[in-house]
Formats: structure tokens, sequence, C-alpha cells
């Protein structure tokens, strides 16, 4: 059994955290979804108008604070808006920065989601639809590809959500946004999601701390856990109960303990902290689930993503 007195809360001493009536943030949730042409753009949008978000596609970005002007002063506007901007309009990019200062400075929150997929992926998705990559439309979607991520990487690096399409299927990618983007109970905290992984199936590329936890005993090797997972009492009583898991863990929470409000003064939005065993079946299940209960007791704003469980299980 794991030591209780190590469920420290993620304390928010940092003035500012709790919201008042008189406070001027406007509390429109507004997602921006961007990103790489061909990275699933257009099921995303679908996924939020299905958690019922105002959904518009490639709304000119001059307008943006316009159209945000207006859900703040008609009350028939809605609270909680997604949309999609991309190169396809041309003046995106000149404009994207100054824009989105000038909203946040005005008190709207707005969430920057950039999509991304690998280039083979890309491709092959751009064949399938047989559509003309936007910025080289009379040339190879090969030219325009590497072309597009050149102008994207300023955009990429400031965006508060990282979403790498690559190995999702129309329908996963859905239950992904869904499972990220559902009605937020408070739009001025930071959303901690925790993932466990496999590393043979590689790192999530939108982490922002990675645990490794392959150093702890391996249950695969016990016979009568090797066909359970994580989120089975035996498994996290064999996992949690090690001498080196209990050091780790306490080692582990301190840090994080110090690094939540410290993320959260940044103003960030998503913080993912990914822990990764060899198959992501056994000890980083186990280890995701037991953070997911430090973080849900300090009243955290947590969600919990098995990504590899079941092509172990």
């Amino acid at each position: 059994m794991t030591d209780k007195s190590l469920q420290t809360p993620f304390q928010k001493d940092e003035p500012g955290v709790i919201l008042t009536p008189d406070d001027p943030v406007k509390l429109v949730q507004t997602v921006v979804i961007t990103g790489m042409s061909g990275s699933g753009k257009s099921t995303v949008l679908k996924a939020f108008e299905d958690m019922d978000y105002y959904c518009v596609d490639n709304l000119p970005i001059a307008l943006l604070p316009e159209f945000l002007s207006l859900t703040e002063n008609v009350s028939t506007m809605p609270t909680r808006v997604a949309l999609v901007m991309d190169v396809r309009e041309k003046s995106f990019l000149d404009q994207y920065q100054s824009i989105f200062t000038q909203i946040k400075e005005e008190g709207f929150h707005l969430e920057i989601l950039f999509l991304d997929a690998k280039d083979e992926v890309l491709v092959r998705r751009f064949s399938q639809t047989r559509r003309r990559h936007p910025l080289k439309p009379k040339g190879s979607i090969l030219e325009g590809i590497p072309v597009e991520r050149e102008y994207l990487m300023g955009l990429r690096e400031c965006a508060d959500k990282l979403f790498d399409t690559s190995d999702f299927n129309v329908h996963q990618l859905r239950q992904g946004i869904v499972r990220l983007y559902s009605p937020r109970k408070r739009l001025d905290q930071l959303v901690i999601h925790i993932l466990s992984f496999g590393f043979k199936y590689g790192v999530p590329a939108d982490a922002n701390l990675v645990l490794d936890v392959r150093f702890l005993p391996n249950p695969y090797f016990e016979p009568d856990l090797r066909p359970l997972s994580g989120c089975d009492h035996e498994v996290q009583t064999y996992v949690l109960g090690k001498k080196d898991t209990i050091e780790f863990l306490k080692h582990a929470e301190c840090l994080l303990k110090f690094l939540v409000p410290e993320y959260r003064n940044e103003g960030k939005s998503y913080l993912v902290i990914a822990v990764g065993c060899t198959g992501g079946l056994h000890r980083s299940v186990a280890i995701v689930e037991h953070l997911k209960e430090i973080f849900t007791g300090a009243d955290e704003e947590v969600i919990v993503t098995h990504r590899d469980l079941e092509l172990e299980g």
C-alpha cells in the first residue's frame, strides 16, 4: 500500500485564481482550431459541434474581435465557441499574433488547439481525398507540407494544446476531443491531462512532462498479474507497494507540487503529464491512476487517458 502522507494537495497559493463576479474575465470559452492541412480540423470541428459549441469554419481573423464582442453583448449568443482558422485565409499568418494578443488583453478566454500529423500521414490523407495543398495548388503535396510547417512554426509554439492525429481514426479523434473539451467546471483553472503510454509505441508528442517508470518492478513477469492491467486492484497493490515506487512517488509528487502552480502562473491552460513503461499496460497505468486520485483530491481539473491499454490488453 502507498504512504497516505505522500498525498499532499497541490496548493494554489498564488493570487487571482478564484474568479469573483467583479473580475474582468469574460467567460466565453473560445477554442481556435488550427494546424497543418490534412490534420483533421473538419473532424475536430464536428466533434465540438456535437458538444454544443457554436462552430465556424474559416472565419477571417480580422473579424474575430468583433465576433467575440457580439457573444459578450448579445444575450442569445453562445458561451462556447469553436473556430477553424488556418492558412486558407491569406491574412491569417500576418495578423493572428496581434489579434490573439488583443483578445486576451480584453479578457476573453482564448485557447489555441494545434493539430498536427506525420508527413507521410498527411500525404496519404491528401491522396485519399484528392485535394490540392492550399499553399501549393499547382504543385505537389510534398512541396506544400514543409512550406506550411515553416509558416506555422510560431503558431505551433504558442498553442495551448498540441494534438498529433497521426494514429487516430475518425472515431478515435472525435472521442479524444470530447474527452479534452467536454464542459469545464472553471475556465480559469489549469486542466491536467495525465497520460499513460508504452515507450515501444512512441513518446506522446504533446507531453509537457515525461516520467519514465520502466525501472519499477514489472507485473508482466508475475503469471497471475500478466493478463491484468494497472486499472486492476491487484496490479496497483503490487506496483504501488514496492519500496522503489514509494520512494519515486515521494520525489515525483514534490516535483509536481512545485511545477503545477508555476504552469498555472504562466497562464497555461493545459498540462500534459505522460507516464511511460515498456508497453503501457501495468506500471504506467497504475501510477497514473494514483496521480489521478491525488490531483482530484486537491480539487484540480483532471483528464486521464491510457493511450496504449487496448494495444497491450
